[in-house]
C-alpha cells in the first residue's frame, strides 16, 4: 500500500512529537560507536525518520516502492542519501549490506509474522541493529468518549489485521511480535510507548485520521460509521484523540 505526501506530512509533527525521546537518544548514541554507519529506511516514504534521528554523520539508504516519494525523499534530503526503489515483500532483495540500523516508522502494524520473520532472520545473520517506531497498538480514545466508539475501533483494529500487501498483517500486534522476534535471536529489545495525543491544534489530522477509520469500519458493514464519522468530525477541535504506538528498539547483544 501508498500514502500521499499530504498525508506524510500532516502527521510527521504528531510523529515527532510521539516518538520515544529516550529510545532516540538510544538510537543516536548506537550510530555514535560505529564507524561510518549506513542506515537503511524501509518504507521511507519523504524521510520522516532521517529527519527524526536529525545530524548525524551516517550515510541513509532510503527504500520505498513509490518512486514520487522517494524523489521528494531526495529532493528534501542531503547528499549522504541514496534511494532504492523496491517493494517491499520481496525480503530478500532489501538492500542490507554494509547496514549498521535499519529503520522504519509506522511500518510493522501492516507486516504479517511470516515477513517480519524473514527480516528478523536477516537481521541477525549480519548482527545489524532495528528501530522500529510508531506502530499502531489499537489504542483508540476520544474525550469525551461516545458509545460508538469502541465498535468503530474493534472495527478498524480488524481491518487492520488485514491483506496490507505483506500478507495478513499482525495490526495492532504487530510491535508486539516484532520485538519478540529479535530476542529470540539474541537482541537486547527496548519497547516504549509512542502515542499520538491530538488536540486542537492537530484537528486536520485528527478529521483525516477518523474519516480513514470511517471507511475501515464501512469496508466491515458497520452500520453506526456514517453517524459516527459525522459526531467526530464535528468534534474534531474539541476533543482531544489519543492514539497508541509503540516503539522498538533492537540492538545485537
Amino acid at each position: 500500500m501508498s500514502f500521499s505526501t499530504a498525508w506524510l506530512d500532516l502527521r510527521e509533527s504528531a510523529d515527532n512529537a510521539a516518538r520515544d525521546a529516550s529510545m532516540l537518544a538510544d538510537v543516536r548514541a548506537f550510530l555514535a560507536q560505529q564507524p561510518d554507519p549506513v542506515i537503511v529506511d524501509l518504507g521511507s516514504g519523504t524521510g520522516s525518520t532521517l529527519r527524526a534521528i536529525g545530524e548525524i554523520p551516517a550515510r541513509w539508504r532510503l527504500v520505498d516502492h513509490d518512486p514520487a516519494l522517494l524523489a521528494e525523499a531526495a529532493r528534501r534530503s542531503g547528499p549522504m542519501v541514496e534511494t532504492v526503489e523496491l517493494d517491499l515483500t520481496r525480503t530478500d532483495d532489501i538492500p542490507l549490506d554494509g547496514a549498521a540500523l535499519v529503520t522504519a516508522s509506522a511500518l510493522f502494524d501492516l507486516a504479517s509474522a511470516r515477513w517480519i520473520d524473514v527480516l528478523a532472520d536477516r537481521l541477525a545473520a549480519s548482527r545489524t541493529g532495528l528501530y522500529a517506531a510508531l506502530s499502531y497498538d489499537g489504542v483508540l480514545e476520544w474525550s469525551p468518549a461516545h458509545p460508538d466508539d469502541a465498535t468503530i475501533r474493534d472495527a478498524f483494529n480488524a481491518h487492520q489485521r488485514g491483506e496490507k500487501g505483506f500478507g495478513p498483517a499482525l495490526g495492532p500486534s504487530g510491535a508486539s511480535h516484532l520485538a519478540e522476534a529479535m530476542r529470540r535471536r539474541g537482541y537486547r529489545v527496548t519497547i516504549a510507548d509512542s502515542p499520538w495525543k491530538l488536540g486542537p491544534a492537530e484537528t486536520e489530522l485528527q478529521r483525516a485520521l477518523v474519516t480513514g477509520i470511517a471507511d475501515a469500519a464501512r469496508e466491515l458493514d458497520v452500520g453506526s460509521a456514517d453517524a459516527w464519522l459525522r459526531r467526530r468530525l464535528a468534534a474534531a477541535s474539541s476533543a482531544p484523540c489519543t492514539v497508541g504506538h509503540l516503539d522498538v528498539l533492537a540492538l545485537p547483544a
